[in-house]
């Protein structure tokens, strides 16, 4: 038996990039026993317009960047670059994940290695967080996407023929219907066990342990 975890995030992110240490854990607990999903949701999409408003009254764009290199500090497992949002500022997510939905595309199609989308996904959380890379920029997009395996030539096309913003759309449709709180939430058990925020490994193996128990159809589980 597999449980599929649909992982839905925003890449610029520094929470879902947290959450990256507990799904790489949940793997090496599990194995093939687990099948994660890399889906997006729009937290970031319009950056100019976000962090000015929700840190208006914190010091604005230093504001948010004292508080990644706070997050950073609580958690020394992952490295957060000085400059970002200050020098920075990457305008919108949502670039990076219509190369990151192509690249997913690609793989299914059988055009790149298996495995290739979800090392790509980590790759641009790290462009961004720890080397402090404007993933928003197109040509910093296909640096990461060729760096982790994917080949931009066949991804363009992906683009250009709608195909990835169709992917995309249904990301953001889906996260509406499941009425997603944020970034990152982890969807278990066909919507049945939403996961939402900073949530714990112990949290996260113990609704994997409930769904594996394969309980008796109707049988609700007990998380």
């Amino acid at each position: 038996m597999t449980v599929p975890i649909d992982c839905f995030s925003d890449v610029l992110c520094v929470w879902a990039y947290l959450a990256e240490l507990r799904l790489a854990a949940v793997r090496e607990a599990f194995g093939d026993q687990v099948q994660v999903r890399y889906r997006f949701c729009s937290v970031f999409g319009d950056t100019a317009r976000k962090i000015p408003a929700a840190w208006a009254d914190r010091g604005g764009y230093e504001g948010f960047n004292a508080h990644l290199r706070h997050t950073a500090e609580t958690y020394p497992e992952i490295a957060v670059h000085p400059d970002l949002w200050l020098t920075v500022r990457p305008a919108s997510s949502w670039g990076a994940h219509l190369m990151l939905k192509a690249i997913q595309l690609d793989e299914a199609a059988g055009g790149c290695a298996p495995g290739t989308a979800d090392t790509a996904v980590r790759a641009m959380r790290e462009a961004f967080f720890k080397h402090g890379r404007d993933i928003a920029a197109q040509a910093v997009q296909a640096v990461v996407a060729e760096q982790a395996g994917a080949d931009p030539a066949r991804l363009k096309p992906l683009i250009d023929t709608g195909a990835a913003f169709a992917a995309l759309a249904s990301d953001h449709q889906d996260a509406e219907t499941l009425r997603l709180q944020g970034s990152p939430t982890l969807v278990l058990n066909d919507g049945r066990q939403k996961l939402y925020g900073n949530v714990g490994f112990r949290i996260i193996e113990a609704n994997i342990q409930e769904l594996l128990r394969e309980p008796k159809a109707g049988q609700a589980s007990w998380c």
